[in-house]
């Protein structure tokens, strides 16, 4: 990769990348709190329940191979169509097996409207197979700008379908039409504007090549998915969807603001690890430099968004929602960690080492499977702790190869990240002893946000944090039109 790519290229990446995610997350938040406050619980518990198996199918489809023409130095026109084909033979094969298992799901959840809401859905793996050529493409090039523009048209009509279908009565089916639209939209909008369609070549060898690494990935991503997903199977089966519903929507928020700024940080960090996967210690300095970023970020929004959750879910979801507020408590404090556990993991992947990616992953899921058979007898509570537990394990285990690969250890990553948690912790403490003016829980949090920045910005200007002069001085270079930043 030259110098322009490393420099102006990758700031413009992560630009575009953060522009997609916010934009697109952004209203996709719009959207899921109108659909939330014309929706049941149960409703939403349902559309999860279809969403497991069509994410489990789905790593089949992807089979490791988009991220592994993303890390492969080479490609060309024969890997792009190969790859493709098998893919979308994969994607006709699970379509037909879950289209005869839909009835059986449906009995075992005792649920008889997920038989039809299963077979309709399942459609999107094809979608799938259809886009993914195209954003390993993106991911190459780094023309997230074209990712942001079909995600952005993807979630703005696919939002104004499930919401128009939910307030004329469709219950779950309002869901099942967005989420059918969001992926044929997205779909179509890419093969417009990437320049690449399958040609009429396939080599069995090339898929080799790209199958020993990415076999690793697969089966990762299998455990990963199979893992996540075990607990929403639980709680569907022995509690009921609306619990399920409260679970889910207590994880989606914090998920929703981690991924679009951790998310679009990893999205543009692979390629630019893997393009220095020969150069360790670069490769150390942009870990670090995604770490502690990251972190500077997420800590006090993760932890503002859970001083903050009683009154919120109040205001934006409406009371049905309160069991929400436990769940999403838990979740902030988990999805804190994320920082940690991706840039590792990505820097793994660059180096082209799968197989220690591997063996975390199954090492993760045994630890992971053992807190969850212990959880179980205590309740749905207790589940989710159990992931916030495997959580901070995890990032033991995602640090511990780059001690070696990358002579970044676990220790130093943790203080890397000490001062943006501890003054995240000190603001949570301070917006929190707000609540005691007993004000409406519009003023409160009002009140609370902008207090919280004040404190949380004060501080870090007052303490000279790293993380936060380096924010700054890339932002004045953006207002400059300045693009010679080291990352």
């Amino acid at each position: 990769m030259n110098n322009e790519i490393t420099k102006s290229r990758v700031l413009s990446s992560l630009f575009w990348k953060l522009l997609e995610r916010g934009g697109t997350q952004g209203i996709q938040f719009i959207v899921t709190i109108l659909l939330a406050r014309l929706l049941l619980p149960e409703e939403f518990g349902l559309i999860v329940l279809v969403t497991i198996f069509i994410a489990i199918a789905g790593v089949f489809v992807q089979s490791g191979f988009n991220t592994a023409l993303i890390q492969k130095k080479k490609v060309d026109e024969l890997d792009f169509s190969s790859v493709f084909y098998l893919s979308l033979a994969v994607a006709i094969l699970l379509y037909i097996v879950l289209f005869f298992a839909a009835p059986f799901v449906a009995s075992f959840f005792k649920e008889p409207e997920l038989v039809s809401v299963l077979r309709i859905v399942s459609l999107t793996l094809f979608l799938g197979v259809f886009n993914s050529i195209q954003i390993a493409i993106i991911s190459r090039n780094m023309q997230f700008k074209k990712l942001f523009v079909s995600s952005l048209g993807a979630v703005l009509i696919s939002g104004i379908i499930g919401i128009v279908m939910a307030y004329n009565g469709f219950g779950v089916w309002a869901l099942v039409g967005q989420q059918l639209t969001n992926q044929f939209t997205v779909t179509a909008i890419l093969w417009l504007i990437v320049k690449w369609k399958p040609s009429l070549v396939f080599s069995i060898q090339r898929i080799g090549i790209l199958f020993s690494f990415g076999w690793k990935l697969l089966v990762s991503s299998l455990l990963d998915t199979l893992y996540i997903n075990l607990r929403s199977i639980i709680i569907g089966k022995m509690f009921s969807p609306a619990m399920l519903g409260f679970y889910n929507r207590g994880e989606q928020f914090p998920n929703m603001i981690v991924s679009n700024i951790n998310g679009s940080i990893q999205s543009v960090m692979l390629p630019t690890l893997s393009s220095y996967q020969d150069n360790t210690k670069r490769v150390k300095e942009i870990v670090r430099r995604s770490i502690v970023t990251s972190s500077f970020i997420i800590f006090p929004l993760m932890i503002g968004l859970a001083v903050t959750a009683e009154p919120l879910v109040k205001i934006v979801l409406t009371e049905k929602w309160l069991p929400t507020v436990p769940f999403l408590q838990i979740f902030c404090a988990s999805y804190a960690l994320w920082p940690v556990h991706t840039a590792n993991l990505q820097a793994i992947n660059a180096l082209g080492r799968s197989d220690i990616f591997l063996k975390l992953e199954i090492v993760k899921k045994i630890i992971g499977l053992i807190v969850l058979v212990i959880s179980i007898p205590m309740g749905i509570y207790a589940i989710a702790l159990g992931v916030l537990v495997t959580g901070i394990l995890g990032t033991f285990i995602n640090a511990y190869p780059n001690f070696k690969l990358i002579n970044y250890s676990f220790i130093q990553q943790w203080q890397d990240i000490f001062p943006s948690l501890t003054l995240s912790l000190v603001m949570g403490i301070v917006i929190y002893n707000i609540h005691w003016l007993e004000l409406s829980d519009l003023l409160t949090i009002t009140i609370q946000v902008v207090v919280g920045a004040g404190v949380y910005i004060g501080l870090a200007q007052a303490f000279k944090l790293e993380c936060y002069l380096y924010l700054v001085t890339l932002l004045k270079q953006a207002i400059g039109n300045k693009s010679k930043v080291r990352i």
